[in-house]
Order: C-alpha cells, then sequence, then structure tokens
C-alpha cells in the first residue's frame, strides 16, 4: 500500500529529489529543510513532516530509507521527482526558491492511489 510506507519519504523527496553528478557545484538550495507532505486524495495517512539537508545539489534523507528517489531540480528551481520501493512508485513536481517552496505529488500502487500536495521552508543554509 502507499499509506506511511511510500508517501512518507514521498514528501520528503517530492520537495527536495534532485539529481547531481560528481563534483557539482554548491546550489543556492543547499542547507536544512523542513517539508510537510499532505494526502489530500486516497486513504494514505494525512500528513508528515521531514527534516532533510541539501548539500551540493544532492538531497539526504535524515532517518533510515529502504526506498529511492531519484529527480532533479532546474536552475529555475523546477522540481520533478520519483519514489519507488518495490512495487510501490510516486512521482512529484513543485517549485523551490532558496528559502521554500510547493508542489503536488502523486502515487499509486495496485492497492491504493492517493495523491496530494507539498510544502516546504528552509531552515538553515549550508
Amino acid at each position: 500500500m502507499v499509506k506511511s510506507s511510500i508517501a512518507a519519504p514521498l514528501c520528503a523527496a517530492v520537495l527536495l529529489g534532485l539529481a547531481a553528478g560528481p563534483g557539482r557545484a554548491a546550489s543556492p538550495y543547499d542547507g536544512v529543510w523542513s517539508v510537510l507532505v499532505v494526502t489530500d486524495q486516497g486513504s494514505c495517512d494525512r500528513g508528515y513532516r521531514y527534516s532533510l539537508r541539501i548539500k551540493n545539489g544532492r538531497v539526504f534523507y535524515n532517518g533510515q530509507a529502504d526506498f529511492d528517489i531519484s529527480g532533479q531540480v532546474s536552475a529555475g528551481g523546477a522540481v520533478q521527482v520519483r519514489i519507488t520501493r518495490g512495487r510501490q512508485g510516486a512521482s512529484g513536481s513543485g517549485r523551490l526558491t532558496p528559502s521554500s517552496g510547493s508542489g503536488r505529488w502523486s502515487g499509486a500502487s495496485p492497492e491504493t492511489k492517493c495523491s496530494g500536495h507539498w510544502e516546504a521552508e528552509r531552515r538553515a543554509a549550508n
């Protein structure tokens, strides 16, 4: 099910999922972020809040993770993210500024379909 197993890390990933190659310079999005992910439709848990760190354009989840995150943010702050865990998957998009961000996410597994929105706030710069 999408419930808490994939939707929870998605919230964090949707906001800050970045793909960066080796040696990528620091981005204006580097730092510590607080991310709130809310389910608007479906039977997933209602909401989650996560603390994440971005360093050199890459996102780091501060917890145990048994999921894969891939995605990128453009120089202008457009975010595209995909997260998978087994047969479950979710994707999200939105926009970051150096201090905040927001967007939409959706997930689907054979058992559950959910969607919602996310909001982020930068807590500290690197």
